[in-house]
């Protein structure tokens, strides 16, 4: 279930816009016009608990992926989960490695938990930008 989060915020992604200038949109259906831009958006649906957004944009390749129905209510149950118990504090972003079909973005999230440190992949599909994997530092 999605966090009440105000519009008029600052945007949790850390790009000093409102939320409703940055992430929303995105998180209404539009496309993200490369990898930096959907993990912003990522993160941004994690701080907000948008967990649908969460599943639409993870790439059937990624392990928790669940292509069948009970367990897609399990994988949207574990995510809110999270989004519920963590507090997201802040995101850096390190690099950036742009390409046509497959690109990287290495970041830091602050969150309650700890400092996350990943150099995700992303794939781009039928041109939709999907999150695939990453790699913890």
């Amino acid at each position: 279930m999605a966090k009440k989060y105000s519009t008029n915020a600052s945007c949790p992604c850390g790009s000093g816009k409102k939320y409703k200038k940055c992430c929303a949109p995105f998180h209404r259906g539009a496309l993200p016009p490369d990898a930096r831009t959907l993990m912003r958006s990522r993160y941004s649906a994690y701080a907000t608990g948008d967990s649908t957004y969460i599943i639409e944009t993870t790439h059937p390749d990624n392990p928790d992926y669940r292509h069948d129905s009970a367990g897609r209510v399990h994988w949207k149950a574990s995510i809110e989960r999270f989004c519920e118990d963590t507090d997201f504090l802040g995101l850096e972003v390190i690099e950036f490695v742009d390409g046509e079909e497959e690109a990287f973005v290495t970041f830091a999230a602050k969150l309650s938990s700890g400092l996350l440190k990943e150099k995700s992949r992303f794939r781009r599909v039928a041109g939709k930008w999907l999150y695939v994997d990453g790699e913890f530092f």
